[in-house]
């Protein structure tokens, strides 16, 4: 069932969640597919839909920052690392900002693949934070989309892809940043980003007045057990068509049957037909992040052989564009 936002139905999609449901809902990443957080049995049925590894850690969405005690303890951070969280919270909650924070004991072994940290976000969308408070204060939420595939940044994605699996979509258009959301780790010697995403390490960095550690520009193969977060396995957010990448300013020779993904159309004016996709008309990051899991649906719907991709400049939320970019490309 495809639900518009209205009060009447987000109410109705908390009651499926209290029930022990799956709800497909909009936050201003990608949409999610969430479950009560604390009834294992519902959270298990999103793995099972998902067709996803249970040593794959998923983010618990809370609408309320005094939710948050619940989820995780947080005296056992540092005074620093309180200091810190209390900082970040204030900046980018709600926002596209998850922190990894110690989890409490109450929080299933199946939400956190049995780590002893949780992985903890408040979007900025108001339907999203409307159903986490109407059901049960806290969802667990990983992308509504079959485990590796491309996130959906619209509810026609979700349904094309997980249909009749799950209980309910509620409908809330596309997806305001397009990509998810950064993944921060407070629980170790220094702040370190796990997963590039809306929020960026100079945001942080201008909050905490250091740099947070980052991921490798090319993200590599981790063994299961030391995944703490989601997006941290080296293939994953991919189409069904073979993805190639290519560096900016790359000139690939044109073959028949071949689609063509580039950041800015400015930067490529003579570029035209079908089989050239651009994700901004000026070379805008942040309309090109917007765009980027749209364009690979459609592309990946089309009867290409081939999509070759240009990244973007790894700079910003560029940096998100080129992690997707690069899992993707290695299905």
């Amino acid at each position: 069932m495809v639900f518009q936002i209205t009060e009447e139905n987000i109410t109705q999609a908390a009651q499926i969640i209290i029930n022990g449901g799956l709800v497909a809902f909009p936050t201003e990443t990608v949409y999610g597919l969430g479950a009560d957080a604390f009834n294992q049995d519902a959270v298990a049925r999103i793995f099972e839909v998902k067709q996803r590894p249970r040593f794959d850690p998923l983010i618990v969405h809370i609408a309320a920052y005094d939710a948050l005690p619940r989820l995780a303890n947080c005296a056992r951070l540092p005074a620093q690392r309180q200091t810190q969280l209390g900082l970040l919270a204030r900046n980018f909650w709600p926002g596209p900002l998850t922190l990894i924070l110690p989890k409490q004991s109450a929080v299933p072994d199946i939400v956190t693949a049995g780590n002893d940290t949780v992985a903890v976000r408040l979007p900025a969308h108001d339907a999203a934070c409307a159903l986490i408070e109407r059901s049960t204060g806290a969802l667990a939420a990983p992308s509504a989309n079959p485990f590796g595939y491309l996130s959906p940044t619209c509810a026609e994605h979700v349904e094309a892809q997980l249909g009749a699996k799950i209980d309910a979509i509620l409908d809330g258009g596309t997806a305001q940043i397009g990509v998810e959301s950064t993944v921060l780790d407070l629980c170790g010697a220094v702040p370190r980003i796990l997963r590039p995403g809306g929020v960026s390490a100079g945001d942080i960095t201008c909050v905490l007045g250091a740099p947070p550690e980052l991921p490798q520009e090319s993200p590599t193969a981790i063994p299961a057990d030391a995944c703490v977060s989601p997006g941290q396995l080296s293939s994953h957010y991919a189409p069904q068509t073979p993805l190639l990448l290519i560096e900016r300013h790359d000139k690939p020779p044109r073959t028949a049957g071949v689609a063509y993904l580039y950041i800015s159309k400015a930067e490529h004016p003579a570029l035209c037909g079908d089989e050239y996709v651009f994700l901004s008309a000026e070379g805008s990051l942040t309309e090109a992040a917007a765009n980027l899991f749209a364009a690979l649906h459609r592309l990946d719907g089309g009867a290409w052989t081939q999509i070759i991709a240009e990244k973007a400049e790894n700079n910003g939320i560029g940096r998100a564009i080129n992690d997707r970019l690069i899992r993707a490309a290695r299905r």
